[in-house]
C-alpha cells in the first residue's frame, strides 16, 4: 500500500506543479480563469498549487504536511468541480478535477 500511496503522491506533485506553472505563464489559462469568472484569483491559485506540490513532496518526510497539502488540494478540486458545474462545462471537462479530488482524498486518508 505504501508504494501505491507514493505513486499517487508523485502523480499529484507533478500534476499540481505543472498546472500551477502553466496557470502562471500560459495565455490560454488567463482566458480560462476569465471564463471561470475567477480571473483575479489566477496567480493566487497557481501559487497555492506550486507551494502545495512542494508540500506534497516534503510530505514524503513529514506526514502532517502531507495531510495538510493533500487535504487542501482535495478542497481546491472540489471547488474546481463546483465551478465547472456552475459554468455548465461538460462532464468530460470535470473529470481531471474530480480525479485529482479523489487522488488527494486517498493520499490524505492514508496519511492520517
Amino acid at each position: 500500500m505504501q508504494l501505491i500511496t507514493a505513486i499517487a503522491q508523485g502523480i499529484s506533485v507533478v500534476a499540481f506543479a505543472w498546472y500551477g506553472t502553466y496557470s502562471l505563464y500560459a495565455p490560454t489559462m488567463v482566458a480560462e480563469f476569465d471564463r471561470y469568472g475567477m480571473a483575479r484569483l489566477r496567480v493566487l491559485t497557481a501559487t497555492i498549487q506550486i507551494l502545495g506540490s512542494l508540500g506534497l513532496l516534503a510530505g514524503f518526510f513529514n506526514r502532517p504536511l502531507l495531510v495538510l497539502s493533500a487535504g487542501g488540494f482535495a478542497v481546491m478540486m472540489a471547488v474546481a468541480v463546483l465551478v465547472r458545474i456552475r459554468i455548465r462545462d461538460p462532464i468530460s471537462a470535470m473529470v481531471p478535477a474530480f480525479a485529482l479530488l479523489c487522488l488527494n482524498l486517498f493520499i490524505a486518508a492514508y496519511a492520517v
